[in-house]
């Protein structure tokens, strides 16, 4: 590794299927050019996933390096707490400018969680609104999604994403012309956190145009209503797939206008990637895509994220350094959660202290560098959908679901990619089962977590109900603009504000 510190840019999606990308499936009509660049000269993961497939608890889990019950994270409700350290703390403690631009969707009063700069506001609401409740499933609140991002998807001129997204690019690409012509030394890391392509399924027509006569593939795993696992059937119930028809064409759209907004993702990309260019940064930066969670897109009769199917659990994973790491797939498991450790080591060479708290991630340098590395995914999911912990293990070519009241899934991955036959109760794998409910039943407190659950959602419901009579006073973060330090003051020299904010200078021909 170089002895000077690297910048790091952190790209995310948001909802982004890793099966849909062409660099995971040779079969994808899906354009990427900008992606398939990155991979071509990057360390590409093949087998990546989060750790809890919801927003908010994934985001949680990447940035601290922990299991979601470690730390809280059961919901989109979920507050992180704030002396629990990030990526972004450690970072920051290393010597490092830290930046947000875009989504990360935290709950509370902490709307930085270790960034020293957050450079827009998040596209979702900081309060405790979007709640869980155990106690009355059966109650749909009027947030959680339905069929309506499906049967009404198509193209549009503007929407709340696209106008999110592009400030979100914006203001990336503002930072990195700052930071060039500016006069702090220190490395940086940005994190770049897009919302597309997340449903609702609406794209613009010049992301639309781009699949015209493409053949728009329809879901390839079709699951009877009656053989649907408990879980699925739950998620079908909160929106509202069990009791709303869908057409082929319906689903053909919200599938295309999806891919459409991949494309927008990438031409996104492609934008941050020229300013770094641009301005020079790229010799010493290092550049991670990924994202949050995956999307169902109708395979299994499954929308959306919320259950551990690979559509919903695998996530994109590149890491693009080429003068570091040479280029290489890697097949082994990982996840987001290892992503904290990894950015420690990358910034460091590995000469840090140790993490001041536990950690569950690990660092997958072992892996960028072509050495072994594990291969081994742990997931807790306890957000809408579910009435309790529902865990996954994933090792080798098998992974486990396990969650109380529910039958076990056991899938070989290797033999059966599509996940169609549960061995859970096959005699041929008992002794695998048993092996891996004991490892739960040792490793968790199930009933406690359940009960820790329970108490959560208890007090946000209760908190959020409150703060919503009288005056109301937001936590989302407002973005601070001192417009009298932009462009031209008449409290600093003319001739002097347009030689430093001219990118690159120039020097005067009479000196």
């Amino acid at each position: 590794m170089s002895a000077q510190k690297p910048n790091i840019v952190f790209i995310m999606a948001d909802q982004l299927a890793a099966p849909t990308l062409s660099i995971y499936n040779p079969q994808s009509v899906v354009k990427t050019p900008h992606l398939d660049a990155l991979a071509e000269k990057g360390v590409v993961f093949d087998s990546a996933y989060c750790n809890s497939p919801l927003c908010a608890p994934s985001r949680f889990v990447l940035m601290t390096g922990r299991l979601p019950s470690k730390i809280g994270a059961y919901d989109n409700a979920s507050e992180l707490p704030a002396d629990i350290p990030t990526f972004a703390h450690y970072l920051r403690d290393n010597g490092y400018r830290t930046a947000l631009s875009g989504k990360m969707h935290f709950c509370g009063p902490d709307q930085l969680h270790g960034f020293e700069e957050r450079l827009t506001s998040d596209i979702y609401p900081a309060d405790f609104g979007w709640f869980v409740s155990w106690d009355d499933f059966e109650t749909r609140p009027s947030y959680y999604h339905n069929m309506s991002s499906v049967t009404q998807a198509g193209t549009c001129v503007r929407s709340n994403q696209l106008d999110f997204d592009d400030e979100v690019v914006f203001n990336a690409k503002r930072y990195l012309y700052d930071h060039a012509r500016g006069s702090d030394e220190r490395p940086f890391c940005l994190t770049v956190s897009m919302t597309h392509p997340h449903d609702p399924y609406a794209c613009t027509r010049e992301h639309w145009d781009r699949y015209e006569g493409v053949d728009i593939d329809l879901p390839s795993v079709h699951i009877d209503p009656r053989d649907q696992d408990p879980h699925s059937r739950r998620l079908q119930y909160i929106y509202e797939a069990d009791k709303t028809r869908v057409t082929d064409d319906q689903i053909r759209n919200a599938r295309r206008a999806y891919y459409g907004n991949i494309s927008y993702v990438d031409d996104q990309i492609g934008d941050v990637l020229n300013a770094l260019k641009a301005t020079g940064l790229d010799a010493n930066t290092l550049i991670v895509f990924s994202g949050d969670h995956g999307d169902m897109l109708g395979e299994r009769g499954l929308w959306y994220k919320m259950s551990w199917f690979e559509h919903s659990a695998r996530v994109p994973m590149i890491v693009h350094a080429p003068d570091r790491f040479a280029p290489s797939r890697v097949s082994a498991s990982v996840s987001t959660m290892d992503l904290l450790p990894t950015f420690l080591d990358l910034a460091t060479g590995g000469d840090h202290d140790a993490p001041v708290t536990p950690i569950e991630g690990r660092s997958l340098v072992p892996h960028l560098r072509g050495e072994s590395g594990h291969d081994e995914v742990i997931g807790e999911y306890m957000g809408e959908g579910a009435i309790a912990p529902l865990l996954m293990i994933r090792r080798g070519d098998f992974k486990f679901v396990h969650g109380p009241g529910d039958p076990d899934q056991l899938f070989d991955l290797g033999r059966d990619p599509q996940e169609l036959t549960n061995l859970a109760e096959n005699p041929d794998y008992a002794g695998q089962v048993a092996a891996l409910r004991q490892e739960i039943a040792e490793g968790w407190d199930l009933d406690q977590i359940h009960q820790d659950v329970l108490w959560s959602q208890r007090r946000r419901r209760l908190v959020s109900r409150s703060l919503m009579k009288g005056k109301v006073t937001p936590w989302d973060f407002q973005p601070m603009v001192d417009a009298s330090q932009q462009y031209m003051r008449n409290t600093v020299d003319l001739d002097d504000l347009e030689a430093r904010s001219r990118f690159p200078r120039v020097s005067d021909p009479a000196s």
